[in-house]
Parts: structure tokens; sequence; C-alpha cells
């Protein structure tokens, strides 16, 4: 059965997107990359994200990108492990060239995160959850 999972995402180069992610503090499995592509890991499970240059992504989709800039297609939800860790986070994606959608703050009570568009468009979702404030 199934035993990985691979996000794919389209960027409009490659170089771009990896220097912005690098920035905010993920890393890069080199051995994987092409002039058009980048495996990207995230997390401590290493999930892998691959960036693709849009043209090499609408031939593996055979689908048109969606516009970011008119649409969400998918929003990327990852964790944190403090208030302060979203909070630095906000501020590294800021001084990388992303755009802050929705600035830090708590939700419901026991979780605290920011919202943001990388420098291709796409949605990211962070969050700290306090599951001791759950009631």
């Amino acid at each position: 059965m199934t035993k990985q999972i691979w996000l794919n995402l389209p960027v409009k180069s490659v170089a771009k997107a990896k220097d912005f992610f690098w920035k905010i503090g993920f890393s890069f499995n080199e051995q994987h990359d092409t002039p058009s592509s980048t495996c990207m890991v995230v997390g401590e499970s290493h999930f892998v994200v691959m960036l693709f240059e849009e043209s090499l992504f609408e031939g593996f989709s055979q689908n048109k990108i969606t516009d970011t800039k008119a649409s969400s297609e998918l929003l990327i939800s990852i964790d944190a492990e403090s208030k302060e860790e979203v909070d630095e986070l906000a501020q590294k994606v800021q001084d990388a060239g992303g755009t802050i959608f929705s600035p830090p703050a708590e939700s419901q009570g026991w979780m605290y995160g920011f919202g943001f568009a990388d420098v291709d468009g796409h949605r990211w979702n962070v969050l700290f959850m306090d599951f001791t404030k759950l009631s």
C-alpha cells in the first residue's frame, strides 16, 4: 500500500521559490534537483514538496495552472511548536518577500497562527495548537 505522499506545486522560477523557502527555514534534498524542479523537505517526517516550473507541471497534470492571484486550489497547513515560532516565521516570510494575508492571531482560544502566500501565490497556514486550552 501507499507509504509516502508528495505535494507537487507549480512555480514560475525554481531558483526564486527555492531561495524564498530556504530563507524561511525549509530544507532541500538537492540530489533530486534539476534545472526545472527541486525537492523541498518539510518537517521532522521529511514530507516532500516538489517544486516544478509551470510548463513542466502543466505537462504532468495535463491541466492549466490555477491563477493564484484570483483563486486558491488548496491551503497548505504546517505546525509550529510555540507562539514565538509562529511570530518568527511570520517575520521571515515577510523579510523573504512573501505576503502575509492573515497576521498572527489567536483563534478559538487554543490556536495561534498566521496565513501567508509564497512568491508564487500558494497559500500556507502556520498554526501552534495548545491542546491544554482545548475545552
